[in-house]
C-alpha cells in the first residue's frame, strides 16, 4: 500500500504555469474579467521569459546527460576510413565522457543491428536497403576506382571498355555484399555479368591482392592512394562511368535517440551543411 507520495511543488507549478494560465483566462473571461493593456504587454515578457528558461533548462539537461554515457555506432569499413574518423576524434574531443562503441558491420549487417536496437546509429555506404522507420542523410560523396598491379601494365595508356576486360580475373567483394550489389547492377546496366575469379573479406582486402597480381579490383580512391603514390597499382581508365556513392547517416525514426545520439547526429548534419555553404 502506498502510504504517501513525494513531489517537487516547484516543478509541478512551473511546468503547469501556461495550463493555468490558460485556465484562468477562460474563467475569467467567463464572467467579463480580462487584463488591462499594461497586463498584456507584461505578461508577454514573462512569456518569453519563461520559454528562454525551459530553453536553458533543456540545453543544460543535454550537457549533463553528454558528461556520461554511451554512444554505439554501427559503421561500415569504407564509411569509419573515408568519412567518420575525423568525427569520431571530434566528438571525443567535446565530450571525453561518453563511451563510444563502434561495431564494424557491413551494410546490411548495420541496418539489421540498427532496427534491433543493437545500435544507436549507423554510418554506411550507398546502395543501402532501409526498414520503414528509418531514414538516411548522405553525409559525402565518394568514387571508387578501378586499379591494377604491375603484372598488368600493358593496360595503361588508353580507356577501356568493360567488356574488353572481361577476359582479365577480377577481384570483388562478396555477394552479401551491397558492393557486390553495387557492381553487379553497373555490370547489367552495360549489359554485362558480373564475375569475380576472388572474393574479398574486406574492402582493405583488395588493394594487397591487386598487388599481387591476383587480378583487377575496384576500391575507394582514398583506399589505393598510397599504392598508387608508390606506383605499386595504377588506375586503368574507363570508357563507361562508374556511378558516385555515398556515405550515409542511417537513424530509426521509431526510436528515441539518446542525448549522445542526438549530439553526434547533429554534429555530422552540421558538417554536410558547412560542407554545401557558398
Amino acid at each position: 500500500m502506498i502510504n504517501g507520495v513525494i513531489f517537487d511543488m516547484d516543478g509541478l507549478m512551473f511546468d503547469t504555469e501556461r495550463l493555468g494560465d490558460e485556465v484562468w483566462r477562460a474563467v475569467a473571461g467567463k464572467y467579463g474579467v480580462t487584463m488591462t493593456p499594461e497586463g498584456e504587454g507584461l505578461f508577454a515578457h514573462v512569456e518569453i521569459a519563461q520559454e528562454q528558461l525551459q530553453a536553458g533548462e533543456s540545453e543544460l539537461a543535454g550537457i549533463t546527460a553528454l558528461e556520461s554515457g554511451a554512444l554505439t555506432i554501427s559503421a561500415s569499413e569504407t564509411a569509419l576510413n573515408v568519412f567518420l574518423l575525423d568525427k569520431l576524434r571530434e566528438f571525443h574531443r567535446r565530450y571525453p565522457g561518453v563511451r563510444l562503441r563502434i561495431a564494424n558491420h557491413s551494410t546490411p549487417q548495420a541496418i539489421r543491428a540498427l532496427g534491433r536496437g543493437l545500435v544507436d546509429l549507423c554510418v554506411i555506404t550507398t546502395p543501402a536497403r532501409l526498414e520503414s522507420t528509418m531514414r538516411r542523410t548522405l553525409l559525402m560523396p565518394f568514387q571508387e576506382i578501378l586499379i591494377a598491379g604491375r603484372d598488368f601494365e600493358f593496360l595503361q595508356g588508353r580507356r577501356w571498355a568493360l567488356k574488353e576486360l572481361q577476359q582479365y580475373p577480377l577481384i570483388c567483394l562478396g555477394s552479401e555484399t551491397m558492393t557486390y550489389a553495387f557492381y553487379n547492377q553497373f555490370y547489367l546496366s552495360n549489359n554485362l555479368v558480373l564475375q569475380p575469379d576472388t572474393e574479398a573479406a574486406t574492402t582493405d582486402q583488395v588493394v594487397p591482392l591487386v598487388k599481387s597480381g591476383l587480378g583487377l579490383g575496384y576500391v575507394p580512391q582514398n583506399f589505393a592512394k598510397d599504392a598508387l603514390a608508390a606506383g605499386d597499382v595504377f588506375t586503368i581508365q574507363l570508357k563507361e562511368e562508374i556511378p558516385t556513392r555515398h556515405v550515409v547517416l542511417v537513424q530509426d525514426g521509431g526510436r528515441v535517440p539518446n542525448a549522445a545520439a542526438r549530439e553526434f547526429a547533429r554534429m555530422l548534419n552540421s558538417s554536410v551543411t558547412q560542407q554545401n555553404a557558398p
